[in-house]
């Protein structure tokens, strides 16, 4: 059996042409990628970016770059792609499917981290916990509670719902509402409780304290008390106040009715 030289000559040259051009094509795309991943980290820094958030989108964009540059080479050597990649496709969706809530997780943690309603350090309230944001992951938030319980929170739950960030501002207001009773000297309770405001010197003055009467009870006066104070004074302040009213008022002559029920006999 003879070899056609030529024709042997003309397939390897036009498959060593074709791998030339795979080898470059695989050469420069992977530099591009680099170069990509260069530019996005810059991009990433300036804008101050999480740095969890930065190096895991850094590492899937690298990863789909670099599986579209290696299916362009292996497309450029005459291997037909197309079955391939609808395999992918296919195995894509069902670990879509099948992840639905991770998938949830990732893009609420991807939507905290761009964002930021709340950061490391910040006391929060959501889905039922209250506590201090210890760490934030891609899939989930981790919580201190103030009896140093560990909470994991997924982050699609706490990027769809609603949730309270409690050092969002520098300030907050503190509402107290102190009971007298009737007979009592209305005006002198509130001579102590604003004594007691002004000698607290973590209670701001501006905005002013507000002391008023709220309600008429049915066995009480209700008053109402509202101050200001730095967020991060709002525990010391809440509690010493609620002592200093109680041991106060007992030395002013002031009562602090509780519920009772007069029963009355009546003889005939």
């Amino acid at each position: 059996m003879e070899i056609d030289t030529a024709a042997l000559s003309q397939l390897l040259v036009g498959y060593g042409t074709q791998l030339l051009a795979a080898i470059a094509t695989l050469v420069v795309g992977l530099y591009l990628v680099k170069v990509i991943n260069g530019v996005v980290a810059k991009m990433f820094d300036s804008g101050g970016v999480d740095p969890s958030l930065k190096s895991f989108l850094s590492s899937m964009i690298s990863i789909v770059l670099k599986v579209m540059v290696y299916i362009t080479a292996l497309g450029m050597l005459g291997i037909e792609m197309t079955s391939f990649i609808a395999i992918l496709a296919a195995a894509g969706l069902a670990v879509g499917m099948a992840l639905s809530g991770t998938l949830q997780n990732f893009a609420g943690g991807v939507m905290i981290l761009l964002f930021k309603p709340y950061r490391v350090g910040d006391y929060i309230e959501a889905q039922g916990f209250t506590g201090t944001v210890k760490e934030i992951q891609i899939f989930i938030t981790v919580l201190t509670t103030s009896d140093n319980k560990t909470v994991l929170i997924p982050n699609g739950a706490l990027a769809n719902d609603a949730m309270i960030n409690y050092s969002a501002q520098k300030t907050r207001r503190v509402d107290w509402t102190f009971s007298i009773a009737y007979g009592d000297d209305l005006e002198q309770a509130f001579a102590v409780l604003k004594r007691l405001i002004a000698a607290d010197s973590k209670i701001l003055q501006d905005p002013e304290p507000f002391v008023r009467l709220l309600e008429l009870a049915d066995s009480s006066l209700k008053i109402v008390v509202r101050v200001w104070v730095q967020a991060s004074d709002y525990g010391a302040v809440f509690y010493k106040m609620n002592e200093e009213v109680y041991k106060t008022f007992e030395q002013e002559g002031l009562s602090i009715p509780f519920p009772q029920m007069g029963v009355h006999l009546d003889k005939n």
